[in-house]
């Protein structure tokens, strides 16, 4: 290796070139795979509807991943422990993302929601990146104190203070869905960062009572309960997209109608490309590979969890069960919408749905990931 290069990887802090653990990148390589082949398929009408070219969500989705692999290199090449000298700015990083999408010019609407930017003809979404800078601030923060965490000045205050402000700027987007998913994995982080038990059931009981005053207060989350517990409850209009894709996952059946032979995606299912495309996997692939897809998803969380465990320190255990909880949680909260067994969050389905920011983050967590396997004890 040239001395320059040699020094770049110095100030980089790139971890030596020990290899990965093969067996979560070939479980990520795979989802991605068949994800490419069920988004070329769920989306071709509704690309050749909007912009005359049956496969052009598709090619983007493609080149967005070229730009993800990069994203993913780099991180799986960075040595984690150097995230912690930026912890704090992590955080303050996590608040400016967030308050980019209530800048004018900038902010770009979809849906009800104001949760996107545009910049250079692309549009981003701002809170799947905070999933990263907010989760890398918290298990640096943990672990600088974990012999404290117990004190409410030194632990739960700090924490609830710091995710409060990013969870306010959630809800004024409004984008629920992801907040969900930050609420849970945060929690995880602070339990096994060596959080209070009492203190995070307390939380937890303050956050029952906040959503049943947010549920009162906003009708159309209220009307997503009701469509929860009776699906033909607005069939029409409120649980019109349930509706649908409980007839798309249902019609699948065992073995499905087929790869292509989809119904539902003839504009009867929204978001086929997004939310919705589990739906599809659903009705052309059957009960099968549905399942399938739900193991690949289980089996990367017991990947994740095992790295975490294996972790040569605390900051990379806490950093490890972070990143996997969050993919998990958000699979299975994109699923469990989509059958009717949560309410429906309107979140992407990890390594699957369309979209360049929910791509992105994913695999720079999973590059984080590796960079730690490189360095755990044992697998």
């Amino acid at each position: 290796m040239s001395n320059w290069r040699r020094s770049i990887n110095i100030l980089l802090g790139v971890s030596k070139d020990r290899a990965g653990d093969k067996g979560l990148i070939c479980l990520v390589g795979v989802i991605i795979i068949f994800g490419l082949i069920m988004l070329a398929s769920a989306s071709s009408v509704a690309s050749y509807n909007v912009y005359g070219d049956s496969y052009f969500i598709f090619k983007r989705q493609i080149f967005f991943l070229i730009l993800s692999l990069f994203v993913y290199w780099f991180f799986s090449k960075i040595d984690y422990h150097k995230w912690k000298k930026y912890a704090f700015f992590m955080l303050i990083f996590s608040i400016i993302l967030l308050t980019l999408v209530f800048i004018p010019g900038l902010r770009g609407d979809w849906g009800t929601a104001k949760s996107w930017i545009n910049i250079f003809g692309f549009s981003l979404q701002p809170s799947e990146f905070v999933k990263i800078t907010f989760l890398l601030y918290l298990a640096a923060w943990l672990e600088s104190r974990k012999n404290k965490l117990t004190e409410i000045t030194q632990g739960i205050g700090p924490f609830l203070i710091a995710f409060s402000v990013l969870a306010l700027l959630m809800l004024l987007q409004p984008d629920v869905g992801t907040l969900f998913i930050l609420t849970l994995t945060s929690f995880l982080v602070y339990f096994v960062g060596g959080g209070n038990i009492k203190h995070i059931l307390f939380i937890v009981l303050i956050g029952i009572l906040a959503l049943a005053i947010m549920i009162h207060f906003k009708p159309y989350q209220a009307d997503r309960f009701r469509c929860l517990i009776d699906s033909n409850y607005s069939r029409q209009d409120t649980c019109y997209q349930i509706n649908q894709s409980l007839i798309a996952v249902g019609s699948g059946g065992l073995f499905g109608r087929g790869l292509g032979a989809s119904r539902q995606k003839y504009s009867y299912l929204p978001e086929v490309s997004g939310d919705s495309i589990f739906a599809i996997i659903g009705e052309e692939t059957g009960l099968i590979f549905s399942a399938i897809l739900v193991i690949l998803y289980l089996l990367l969380f017991y990947k994740g969890f095992l790295i975490s465990k294996s972790a040569p320190d605390n900051f990379g255990k806490i950093l490890a069960i972070g990143m996997v909880g969050w993919i998990t949680f958000q699979a299975f909260i994109n699923i469990g919408g989509m059958i009717n067994l949560i309410p429906m969050t309107g979140v992407p389905l990890p390594f699957i749905s369309r979209g360049g920011s929910s791509l992105m983050s994913a695999l720079a967590a999973i590059g984080i990931l590796v960079n730690i396997s490189k360095q755990t004890k044992s697998l």
